[in-house]
């Protein structure tokens, strides 16, 4: 089915998958199509060795080992692995965790049904730029303790959480330390050793990989971290998550992270450039006062831009963009007219978050087009301001 070409600015929404990706997946369709839990003949021995490169790659990424990658359906079965996990295998050491109140959904809504089952959540502020306080996180621990979760990336605003000065209060604490880091890997450099994360959560979708196809670091030294299983049916990926093994998926996030690796810095001085050539040409052409920078200002993600455009309401704006696609908030939560919550924690008030936008440039775009979008977006933003007036 043929489609009319748009210029897409919604990257971490999702990203296109890239063919180096897609031409690794294709053989595992019909060609290599074992399921690699038959390890009794040929076939299914191929299919596992591809897992097992897959298993490599993902861990290579963020200096694990592979036998500490679990894979999953996505980012958000890995957080309800992560949380749920460790609130019923800990249940009797304690029963409080802490998390942020930009958390994503997946952790949030967790939170709540962990809160409904008995257990106590602390939900932390962040600053005016999305930051989280290490301070804060080691002042909120108590003898109840048993996770800190908090995301390596804001898939809103971009702002990069201080992860290793948490997951030194987390080890000071003996407390595990989870992480979301969907929108992190292959993007900025992870190490897991070295920042003390236990238990991170990544998707193929956010690095150009296929949908439908995630994973779940669980360090197995220094702690060795146990978490109860959320599925149940086969003992598959050391009885953590039982189902039949998304061969070409797994394949393909494998691929997908390895480029994302390799090409990580050549990608990142691109995005960044793109990005703050957006927001320069937003300021010169509407007004400095008119355009106002969600998010930490250095701290993040280089392929995100989110600004609020004073007298604009985003999904006014979004309307009017024929054949650009652009975000006003999280792609998880587009069922509800509510503001952003990620914006209202920054303290600026509902004008603010009903006025942001989400700008996500990456490896789909040309350096033509960036221009040419800015352009369209400027324009329909002053023509918006001009009916306000």
């Amino acid at each position: 089915m043929k489609t009319e070409r748009i210029i897409y600015l919604d990257h971490n929404a999702t990203t296109p998958v890239d063919p180096r990706v897609l031409e690794a997946m294709l053989p595992y369709f019909t060609e290599i199509y074992g399921n690699a839990a038959s390890i009794d003949h040929e076939a299914g021995n191929l299919a596992k060795q591809a897992v097992e490169r897959a298993r490599e790659q993902c861990a290579t990424a963020i200096n694990a080992r592979p036998e500490e990658i679990i894979f999953t359906s996505g980012a958000t079965e890995s957080d309800n692995i992560a949380l749920f996990g460790v609130a019923e295998k800990y249940a009797s050491k304690g029963d409080h965790i802490i998390t942020c109140v930009t958390e994503h959904k997946a952790v949030l809504d967790c939170c709540t049904r962990l809160a409904h089952q008995g257990k106590h959540i602390t939900y932390l502020p962040v600053d005016q730029y999305g930051l989280v306080d290490p301070d804060a996180v080691r002042q909120a621990i108590t003898p109840r303790t048993i996770l800190i979760s908090i995301m390596a990336a804001n898939n809103e605003i971009g702002t990069l959480a201080p992860l290793r000065e948490i997951g030194a209060v987390a080890r000071e604490h003996g407390v595990l330390f989870h992480t979301d880091a969907a929108q992190a890997v292959g993007h900025i450099p992870l190490d897991v050793q070295a920042m003390h994360i236990d238990l991170l959560s990544f998707s193929a979708h956010k690095i150009y990989g296929p949908k439908g196809v995630g994973g779940l670091y669980v360090r197995r030294r220094n702690p060795f971290v146990r978490v109860a299983p959320v599925l149940y049916g086969g003992g598959h990926e050391r009885g953590i998550r039982s189902g039949t093994l998304n061969v070409p998926g797994i394949v393909g996030m494998g691929k997908a992270i390895e480029i994302g690796v390799q090409e990580m810095d050549a990608d990142a001085r691109r995005e960044r450039a793109w990005t703050q050539q957006l927001l320069d040409y937003l300021r010169e052409h509407l007004g400095e006062e008119q355009v106002a920078l969600n998010g930490h200002p250095t701290q993040r993600l280089p392929n995100n831009l989110n600004v609020s455009l004073r007298g604009v309401e985003s999904k006014s704006l979004v309307v009017q963009l024929k054949g650009i696609a652009i975000a006003t908030g999280s792609a998880c939560t587009t069922a509800t007219v509510e503001p952003s919550h990620v914006i209202l924690a920054l303290g600026f008030g509902e004008e603010r978050a009903h006025s942001a936008i989400r700008i996500g440039v990456g490896r789909g775009n040309a350096e033509g087009e960036i221009s040419f979008a800015i352009g369209i977006v400027a324009t329909a933003i002053g023509r918006l301001q001009r009916l306000v007036v």
